[in-house]
C-alpha cells in the first residue's frame, strides 16, 4: 500500500541528502523516481535539488498554483513512476498536500516529502501543517544545536549575523541565513 510520508526537521539536518540517497536507490534498481522542488528555491540551480555535502539531482518544479496530482498522473502515464520525492515540502499549499495524498491513495505511488516543520518564528508552514495532519508516516530527522541538544527550531540571521524576529515567512537561504537551535537557545536568542 502506498503512503504519504513526511520527513521533517530543522535546518541543516540533511533532509535533501536523505531524499537524494533514497531517490538514487530507486534509480539504481531500475525504478523511476519523480523528484519535485519549489519553483522559487533555486539555491542548487533552477529545477535542481542540492545538498550541502555536494549531492544533487534534477527535479521538476512546482508553484503554488500547480496541480501536483495531475503532474504526477501525466508523468506516470508517460513513464511509470515508482515513487515521488518532494524537497522543501513546507512550501506546498494545503491543496497540494491533499493532491499528494491522492497520488498515494489513487495512483498507489508512495510520496516522500522532506521539509521544515516550523519557520524562524516557531510557526508551522502551511504545507508542513497539512502534512502533519495528513501524512501516514511522520519521521523527524534530527540535528543538533551548538550546545549539543536536539535542534527543533531555526533562527534567521540578518547580513550582520544577528537574529531576525520579524519578516516574511519565506526567505530562501542556507547556512549564511539560518541556524538550527534547541528550543531553549531559540527562546533566549543565543547563537553560541
Amino acid at each position: 500500500m502506498a503512503k504519504l510520508y513526511f520527513n521533517y526537521s530543522s535546518m541543516n539536518a540533511g533532509k535533501s541528502t536523505v531524499l537524494l540517497q533514497a531517490a538514487y536507490n530507486y534509480k539504481e534498481r531500475g525504478m523511476n523516481a519523480l523528484l519535485l522542488i519549489a519553483a522559487f528555491d533555486d539555491r542548487g540551480g533552477k529545477g535542481r535539488i542540492a545538498s550541502r555535502i555536494g549531492l544533487s539531482a534534477d527535479a521538476d518544479i512546482f508553484a503554488a498554483q500547480d496541480d501536483i496530482y495531475e503532474h504526477v498522473r501525466g508523468s506516470h502515464h508517460s513513464k511509470p513512476v515508482d515513487a515521488v520525492f518532494v524537497d522543501e515540502a513546507q512550501f506546498l499549499t494545503e491543496s497540494q498536500v491533499w493532491q499528494l495524498a491522492k497520488v498515494a491513495d489513487q495512483l498507489r505511488i508512495p510520496v516522500m516529502c522532506f521539509g521544515l516543520r516550523t519557520d524562524f518564528q516557531g510557526k508551522l508552514f502551511p504545507g508542513s501543517a497539512a502534512l502533519l495532519a495528513l501524512a501516514d508516516n511522520l519521521k523527524e530527522i534530527k540535528t543538533i544545536c551548538w550546545c549539543g541538544r536536539k535542534a527543533t527550531m531555526v533562527a534567521r540571521l540578518d547580513a550582520e549575523g544577528r537574529i531576525v524576529e520579524e519578516g516574511d515567512q519565506v526567505v530562501i537561504g542556507g547556512n549564511e541565513r539560518y541556524v538550527p537551535l534547541c528550543r531553549k537557545h531559540w527562546t533566549h536568542g543565543k547563537l553560541g
